[in-house]
């Protein structure tokens, strides 16, 4: 297999002027932009396309490395020549969420009615909407069907969002790690990070653009969530009770390796992301439900997607129960559907860890559609 050492660079796609974009709340938005990343190129037929959708914290470099830096992009072990996501053979897109902050439109995006930053008077939105936007880039990109949508976490909320919304543009869906609608304990975890930076003296109502930036409601926000990213095998093997001096001390400092390592994880989240965009991502989270109060079984009904869904047995954030109440719906509308429970120990963040498992179940399960789309 060969390395992707392939530069790459996010691009910025804006509508026409005077083109609004619709929001599900009924509000338009004006101006909007769409910062994504391409590898692959586009066959003539049109039928070689994967959207790759991020999850919360992630952005459009999926794959490749940009100019001057050693990181590549987040699933980099995925995409490329000869991968799983094989470049060489599909043309590949990935873009920012709307509401994002790494070049779509987002709360701290430039109203083009005021010329300041939005903050909270941008308005709230779906991931239908990310969806949506998904499509107008698309349109730009000439891409008409998909070969197949595929994402973890919130990524694997807008890939189900796609089978529903446009069942004739997609050929299958690879959801990972993911749900069909939040529950009370995910709504739950989401509001106390809300509430952390809502809290920080520094958020100001959402208008801290040129500010000092609530930092530190934001790295506790980042904290909760990074809990629930890893399992209780995952988190005791790395840390257990090891401590960062020789003894306890009698004080509030940080003893305990894993506290060091939540700080860590939280400071470093404040220098690449906005506050004001935590809440909208994790509010358009809590708002999700597939079945919209319905019978999730009639939600599938005119899907034409195959399904390959992937679950890791310590994933407590989005557990493998919630995934195989969507498999049981798929499977009675009679979709094809093949079901992967992995047994991982990483808990939720092992769609960003167990490479080779899910490297042999998306690679054939590719090849495989691939081969249906062109016969």
């Amino acid at each position: 297999m060969s390395e992707n050492k392939e530069m790459v660079s996010t691009k910025i796609f804006s509508v026409p002027e005077g083109e609004l974009f619709h929001l599900e709340s009924g509000i338009k938005l004006r101006g909007l932009e769409v910062a994504y990343e391409t590898y692959g190129e586009l066959n003539e037929e049109g039928t070689n396309t994967i959207l790759v959708c991020h999850a919360l914290s992630m952005d459009a470099h999926a794959a490749g490395y940009h100019a001057g830096s050693k990181k590549p992009g987040w699933w980099h072990e995925l995409i490329g020549p000869g991968k799983a996501i094989d470049t060489d053979r599909y043309f590949v897109v990935c873009s920012n969420i709307l509401g994002g902050c790494m070049g779509t439109s987002g709360p701290k995006s430039v109203d083009p009615e005021t010329g300041k930053p939005y903050g909270l008077s941008f308005p709230v939105i779906s991931i239908g909407d990310m969806v949506n936007a998904q499509k107008r880039l698309l349109k730009f990109l000439g891409v008409e069907r998909l070969l197949a949508v595929t994402g973890g976490s919130m990524g694997g909320m807008q890939a189900l969002e796609w089978t529903v919304k446009y069942p004739d543009m997609v050929a299958s869906c690879i959801p990972i790690a993911t749900t069909y609608k939040h529950s009370a304990q995910q709504i739950a975890f989401d509001e106390v990070g809300r509430q952390a930076i809502m809290a920080d003296p520094d958020w100001h109502g959402g208008n801290y653009y040129g500010k000092t930036l609530p930092a530190s409601g934001l790295a506790v926000a980042r904290m909760v969530g990074h809990i629930t990213y890893m399992s209780y095998k995952s988190m005791d093997k790395k840390f257990g009770r090891m401590l960062t001096k020789d003894k306890l001390g009698y004080g509030f400092t940080t003893e305990f390796e894993v506290e060091g390592y939540l700080r860590y994880r939280g400071d470093n989240f404040v220098k690449r992301f906005d506050a004001n965009s935590y809440l909208y991502i994790t509010k358009a989270m809590d708002h999700f439900d597939l079945q919209g109060g319905g019978d999730l079984f009639k939600i599938f009904r005119g899907v034409k997607s195959r399904f390959l869904v992937i679950t890791f047995s310590s994933d407590w954030l989005y557990p493998p129960e919630q995934l195989k109440e969507l498999v049981k719906a798929l499977k009675m509308n009679g979709i094809d559907v093949t079901y992967c429970e992995v047994n991982s120990d990483y808990g939720h963040d092992a769609f960003l860890l167990e490479f080779e498992v899910q490297s042999k179940l998306i690679s054939g399960f590719l090849a495989k559609t691939y081969s249906k789309l062109n016969r």
